[in-house]
């Protein structure tokens, strides 16, 4: 018997018009994303001809490495839109930040309003070698004082990847999931790309973002889809019209 194998489409086919991306670090030095302004540029362009039209760019904002603050992203991103040379990009790039749950992220919601995609909506990660003890309260806590947790890229926490329930857990306490598009791929590896796809069948995934870092990055983002159940992708990105500005 001959079996037909549907070929798997290049990812560029599946992103909509007006697609709006809600996790990458384009601004230039203010993290270990984009390093100059030029870097900046090359990727937002690279970016628009695989058919994004809109960026809410989340630089991190970590204690003892990355102590970016709600003040100095919004600076840097004044000064980054008054010197690109990208027709329109004072309409089509935003920031936010996103914060890791770490020792200093309690302290920071009492004492701080976060750096939101929009509305009550934060974009939150945890480490990748174990999660915090205590994520489940400070979810509840971050709920508590107004926000919507979303956590980035949760097929690459590789301590989840052999309980499907924990992420059904973390679902059920109101925290939603944004899969990152290299996992779509396989820039992480065919163990994270088989994770993603259990997590999309499973309905889990609500948003996607690029997390494009360099070139690299946006290199990956160029090649075709190795998910097995690719079609399960397609509705989420509709998920992030939500976040249009």
């Amino acid at each position: 018997m001959i079996h037909f194998f549907k070929q798997k489409p290049y990812l560029c086919d599946l992103i909509p018009s007006n697609y709006v991306d809600i996790h990458s670090h384009l601004l230039p030095g203010i993290d270990d994303g984009a390093v100059t302004l030029n870097d900046t540029e090359n990727l937002i362009m690279g970016l628009k001809e695989m058919g994004f039209s809109k960026f809410i760019t989340t630089p991190h904002i970590m204690s003892d490495v990355w102590k970016n603050t709600t003040t100095s992203i919004n600076e840097k991103l004044s000064t980054t839109v008054n010197e690109l040379k990208v027709p329109n990009i004072d309409s089509h790039l935003k920031a936010a930040a996103e914060y890791m749950i770490d020792a200093e992220f309690r302290e920071l919601i009492k004492n701080e309003k976060l750096l939101t995609l929009k509305e009550n909506y934060v974009l939150v990660e945890v480490s990748y070698l174990s999660p915090p003890i205590q994520l489940h309260d400070i979810l509840y806590e971050l709920q508590n004082c107004g926000y919507q947790p979303i956590l980035a890229h949760p097929e690459r926490y590789s301590f989840y990847h052999h309980s499907m329930q924990e992420y059904k857990r973390l679902k059920n306490i109101g925290c939603l999931f944004q899969l990152n598009l290299l996992s779509a791929t396989g820039y992480y590896g065919s163990h994270v790309a088989k994770v993603s796809n259990s997590l999309l069948k499973e309905g889990l995934i609500d948003f996607v973002g690029s997390d494009v870092h360099h070139n690299r990055h946006l290199e990956a983002l160029q090649k075709k889809i190795i998910l097995k159940d690719y079609e399960y992708l397609s509705p989420i990105f509709q998920n992030n019209y939500f976040f249009n500005f």
